[in-house]
């Protein structure tokens, strides 16, 4: 099974909103990564607008030509966003407004009537719902049970530790990548997965459907080209 690559643009928009401009340009950049062999876009809309904005998901959503995934918390401003526009795929995440990056998954048995709400809304819309998670057996059977389409595994803590044991690093996200295959579900992974890591990942996870890369892969393209960049992630995912 072939593992898809999403590449997360926020650290583009970033960029670009710093001078206040149109430089560069994030919606040249999603048709750039797609030519260059990504095989999806990932955003993530926050209500201050730090990075990607509203108005760049509407431009997104009609040049966007392999899969676009909208990730964000699921308050009724992003739902109605995410309702609009139609991605392929929507990512749940429990981020607070003010969280400068994800920091955990979601505590699926708390929260399974609100998320139960949310995720048939999606569904009812045609959209993949995905649910972020930690590599926890107990909350993939929640996401399951609420309906989610697929889980991403939050993989931070992963990478923090995959420098001195990567066996040990790797061992929840085996377990938790088998629990969500024999439940149905969907197996994606993000947050820290980089050209150091990805490999070893992707050859010990079963079941891998995709890896959502942002901040490592924009910080390899300053030194190696976006072109470049892209290729040797999707190398990555080849073993």
């Amino acid at each position: 099974m072939s593992t898809n690559l999403s590449v997360n643009i926020n650290k583009i928009a970033t960029l670009r909103n710093a001078r206040g401009e149109n430089a560069p340009d994030v919606v040249k950049v999603a048709k750039d990564c797609e030519r260059m062999g990504a095989n999806g876009i990932t955003v993530h809309p926050r209500p201050d607008e730090r990075h990607i904005r509203r108005a760049d998901v509407y431009a997104l959503r009609p040049v966007v030509r392999t899969e676009f995934n909208i990730e964000g918390y699921p308050a009724p401003e992003f739902m109605e966003l995410v309702l609009s526009v139609k991605p392929e795929q929507v990512t749940l995440v429990p981020d607070a407004p003010d969280a400068v990056t994800s920091s955990a998954g979601w505590n699926v048995t708390d929260n399974a009537d609100f998320l139960r709400d949310i995720v048939g809304r999606l569904k009812q819309a045609g959209i993949r719902a995905s649910i972020f998670v930690d590599p926890d057996p107990r909350q993939i059977e929640a996401a399951a049970a609420v309906g989610a389409d697929r889980v991403e595994l939050y993989t931070k803590p992963y990478a923090d530790l995959f420098p001195t044991s990567p066996e040990k690093a790797v061992a929840p996200y085996v377990e938790a990548s088998k629990v969500a295959h024999n439940l149905g579900l969907g197996v994606n992974a993000g947050h820290d997965l980089s050209l150091i890591n990805l490999e070893f990942f992707h050859a010990r996870v079963p079941w891998l459907d995709e890896v959502s890369i942002g901040h490592a892969l924009v910080c390899d393209a300053l030194y190696l080209g976006l072109a470049e960049t892209i290729k040797r992630y999707k190398e990555c995912l080849r073993v």
